[in-house]
């Protein structure tokens, strides 16, 4: 360690550090624009001068490396004056219009301007302007006169992001930000640069002029889209959701959303609300009060009970539900005697690989934290487009990659994961299995020990292996489409093996953000029960369905829907018009509380940040009610914290509150099934980055990126 003098105090630090990084271990405060602590260190706005002894002038203290006996003043009259210096020629171009900008009220330069800046400017000539770009619909650069050349935009897309989309061209006053050849910005993480604007230069546009900031309620909460469990800072003004941003979360998250989680609240204040149940009768929709919509339904499955026995009843819920909804939708059709409830929609194996081994239900997870994914030195990814899928995650193992690591991948097909791939073994989806043996092939040829299966090793696979005997912290990870695909066990029986003789952690991506939950609740059928693909197909005479829309969420669609007697939709939206009886508006994520269990099995919970929409209920009450008209047992929950605490009784956590880690007892990715390497017709059901749920589907700005129209021109 160095030790230094800060303003007089002794700090410790370690060789190599900047005076930046000993002013942040020390609590001082030193003004900057430039220095981000996920960023490289570019050195060019220089407010962060501070007198050095000895040094004939003053320093930057984000580029002045520590040594021995440094002695350092924060708040000399040199630094201070240097820093009142910088502060008036960063203002010399600077608009001034704070009274029509956005980023007013939390605005690093109007911060700073008041403890540095002058009463009054000495420049009198006229100021520069620069002319407004468009670069999609995310991001708004109209008032890009605004810039002070911080270049944290640059070095985001460059060092996080993996695509330098923004550049500065020209030199001198003439430099501007800009996108080259008139390109847009299209990473699925580009929000985050307006976050770390410190200006206003760069803006939301779907929030552009709607609110001002200190008219906004900032309330907790946690993403509802993949399976990151991104930490949430929503953003309210009058019980409406008027902006999402990043809660900062080192093991999580870290100080980054994607898109998906900061944009898709645009869905939440659209035309496609449901605010009121609707009953089809006579083939048209008629709004209905919610006692009748309710008592049409308990007697419609009492009616179907009768009838035709429970086992024709069935429910299809989304992985995006949250837990307390999951249980009690678990406890509803249980209570009825059915044992047909599943949240694998997209799935095509319901073997041991997904958690439905019958005597003991399997959690499948990512098999290793979240934050290890950063530390990463080899890297076997399997079925997914990493990036698109999981845009957190694939951050993370981009700065594995920048520090040494090495990614491997099998695929159907060469993606742009905006990082190096070390190797691709590229097969159609159909032979996944045969491609992942070869690997295990060419490990064990390696390892001069004996393949469990006899198959062709080639120079791919060859060098997939040589990389994951290399390194030590290792990770194979297999993906939404390898989740989904029709021999789903047995890649997971071969990953298992590859992991075992490589040192390698195995475990899921995990598609949603509930994924791990939905399976610790058992949202997944009894001994007896129908899967998602059997309850798809037909069969059942009453379906309700929970929080999805079977002709986007499944690859089975809705046709064998059509023979159900009744199909009750409980959506935020006015979803499934087209094949159910019933819609029941239950609250989206922002105005019910609930909780999700991420990719890692950390339990988060959340409270509503917003008043339901008209009409609208939480679906934990909606169910809780239906149980109790059903006059079934255990449905006496007066909050989801009841339900939530109910929960965790019975895995026999009784006492602990969320966050909480799920034990590793519930968490388990091994498998007894053999391999069966016979190829395989179709392909595995994937929903493309804006067409994952309900919400992201009805986001307008979203639907409007480069990524979302490649996707509609692809179903076109």
């Amino acid at each position: 360690m160095v030790e230094i003098e800060l303003d007089g105090k002794k700090v410790d630090i370690a060789p190599g550090s900047m005076i930046m990084h000993a002013a942040e271990k020390a609590g001082t405060y030193i003004p900057h624009f430039c220095y981000h602590k996920k960023l490289s260190i570019a050195a060019n706005c220089r407010m962060c001068l501070v007198d050095v002894e000895k040094a004939p002038k003053p320093m930057p203290a984000c580029a002045t490396p520590v040594t021995q006996g440094m002695i350092v003043r924060t708040k000399s009259d040199k630094a201070i004056k240097a820093q009142q210096s910088v502060m008036e020629f960063l203002l010399i171009n600077h608009p001034l219009d704070c009274p029509i900008c956005d980023q007013g009220g939390e605005c690093q330069l109007q911060d700073l301007a008041v403890g540095y800046g002058a009463g009054k400017s000495r420049y009198e000539e006229e100021k520069r302007v620069v002319f407004h770009k468009d670069v999609g619909p995310l991001i708004s650069m109209e008032e890009m006169s605004r810039c002070i050349h911080c270049t944290r935009c640059v070095r985001f897309g460059q060092e996080v992001a993996g695509v330098m989309e923004l550049g500065m061209s020209h030199r001198g006053e003439h430099s501007e930000i800009e996108t080259f050849v008139g390109q847009s910005v299209d990473s699925e993480l580009s929000g985050n640069m307006i976050d770390i604007c410190p200006v206003g230069a760069l803006t939301s546009k779907p929030f552009r002029y709607s609110a001002r900031t200190w008219e906004l309620s900032r309330r907790k909460s946690v993403s509802p889209h993949d399976s990151t469990g991104a930490n949430l800072i929503v953003q309210v003004k009058n019980h409406q959701v008027m902006r999402v941003v990043p809660l900062e979360n080192e093991a999580v998250n870290e100080c980054w959303i994607a898109d998906r989680d900061r944009f898709s609240y645009e869905a939440l204040n659209g035309d496609q609300r449901l605010t009121a149940p609707m009953l089809k009768q006579g083939g048209e929709w008629k709004t209905v009060d919610w006692q009748t919509a309710l008592e049409y339904v308990a007697n419609g499955l009492k009616q179907i009970k009768n009838d035709f026995g429970a086992s024709s009843i069935g429910l299809l819920a989304s992985p995006h539900s949250t837990v307390e909804e999951l249980a009690l939708a678990g406890a509803l059709v249980r209570g009825l005697g059915s044992d047909n409830i599943d949240h694998r929609l997209r799935h095509a194996d319901f073997g041991n690989s997904n958690g439905a081994d019958r005597n003991a239900p399997a959690v499948r997870w990512l098999g290793t934290s979240i934050a290890s994914l950063s530390t990463l030195q080899r890297v076997l990814v399997v079925g997914s487009n990493l990036r698109k899928d999981h845009p957190l995650f694939a951050q993370r193992i981009r700065q594995a990659v920048r520090k040494g690591g090495q990614v491997n991948a099998v695929n159907s097909r060469v993606h742009d994961w905006a990082m190096p791939v070390a190797n691709t073994l590229v097969a159609e989806s159909g032979v996944w299995v045969q491609a992942l043996a070869q690997v295990a092939a060419s490990i064990a040829r390696e390892k001069g020990i004996a393949s469990p299966w006899n198959v062709p090793t080639h120079v791919e696979s060859d060098a997939i292996a040589r990389s994951l005997l290399g390194g030590e912290r290792k990770a194979v990870l297999l993906g939404n489409a390898a989740a989904h695909h029709a021999f789903a066990a047995s890649l997971l029986a071969v990953a298992q093996w590859i992991g075992e003789q490589t040192g390698a952690s195995v475990g899921y991506l995990t598609e949603a953000a509930n994924t791990v939950g939905a399976q610790w609740v058992g949202a997944l059928p009894g001994a007896q029960g129908k899967n998602a693909g059997q309850m798809l197909a037909g069969g059942l005479k009453a379906v309700l369905l929970l929080n999805n829309e079977p002709a986007f969420d499944s690859a089975a669609g809705v046709a064998g829907l059509q023979s159900a007697e009744m199909v009750v939709s409980f959506s935020p939206f006015k979803a499934n018009m087209d094949v159910a009886d019933v819609l029941l508006p239950i609250a989206p994520w922002t105005e019910t509380p609930g909780s999700f269990v991420n990719a890692e099995g950390l339990l988060q919970s959340f409270y509503a940040v917003a008043r339901p929409l008209g009409d609208t209920r939480p679906a934990w009450k909606v169910l809780r009610v239906l149980g109790n008209l059903l006059a079934l047992p255990g449905f006496k929950h007066e909050t989801a914290q009841d339900v939530l605490a109910e929960v965790l009784a019975q895995h026999g956590l009784t006492g602990h509150t969320a966050p909480l880690q799920l034990p590793a007892s519930a968490l388990n990715n091994t498998t007894a099934v053999a391999a069966d390497l016979s190829p395989v017709q179709g392909q595995p059901a994937q929903a493309s980055i804006y067409q994952l749920d309900g919400v992201v589907r009805r986001a307008p700005s979203l639907q409007l990126t480069a990524d979302a129209r490649a996707a509609q021109e692809a179903l076109a």
